[in-house]
């Protein structure tokens, strides 16, 4: 099945469209069970003309009401299809990209499509606290699942080996999940999951830009 490539947007987004915007709801950490806290958390998926999305998750302990009560975290990077790199391209640093993208329509971008009909994707995501993550993995429609390929942890970092992530949009919510590893013995464990709504606009939202915090 083709991509579709929505109006003016980086070929390489197509088949990451979906998640561009805003999005909010509630979570709950560990493996969700009755007693385990509960965060609000307000994700953005922002495009600039450029073959990436930057990614960024704020995330509040809240009370199953969603009163927010204290900051608990927040991630930022940036996701994209998973291609060899061109000479083209933009980086390292600040070189400029050609004028030309290397996939300049969605029939260019289908190029990259397996033989299972997903995309291969990468994301690398940092965190508070010294700690970065590249992940691997596929996207096929709007459903997505990650790995870390590599975990890069300064001294101020805690315990953290690996990971997997993995969300996906049901009846226009996005549902996500993440599951962590401590230490390279250890199994994967549930660390947290919420399921978020879409909002109108990036105006929109109890934690808009433009909305004030609670401290």
């Amino acid at each position: 099945m083709a991509t579709e490539l929505p109006y003016d947007l980086t070929p390489e987004l197509a088949p990451l469209s979906w998640l561009i915007g805003s999005w909010e709801g509630q979570g709950r950490l560990g493996d969700g069970a009755e007693g385990t806290e509960i965060f609000y958390q307000r994700v953005d998926f922002t495009e600039y003309g450029l073959p990436f999305l930057e990614y960024r998750a704020e995330s509040w302990i809240c009370e199953e009401d969603g009163t927010l009560l204290r900051p608990l975290t927040v991630e930022s990077g940036f996701w994209q299809v998973d291609r060899p790199r061109r000479d083209g391209d933009v980086g390292p640093g600040m070189v400029p990209a050609d004028v030309v993208p290397a996939y300049r329509s969605a029939e260019d971008v289908e190029s990259l499509r397996g033989e299972d009909e997903a995309f291969g994707l990468t994301a690398t995501i940092t965190h508070p606290g010294s700690m970065s993550e590249l992940y691997y993995g596929r996207i096929k429609g709007p459903q997505l699942q990650l790995a870390t390929d590599a975990v890069l942890r300064g001294s101020a970092a805690g315990d953290y080996h690996r990971a997997t992530r993995m969300a996906g949009l049901v009846n226009n919510q996005l549902f996500w999940r993440w599951d962590t590893a401590a230490a390279e013995e250890h199994d994967l464990e549930a660390h947290a999951s919420a399921i978020l709504d879409r909002m109108p606009d990036r105006s929109e939202g109890r934690l808009s830009p433009h909305a004030k915090r609670p401290r």
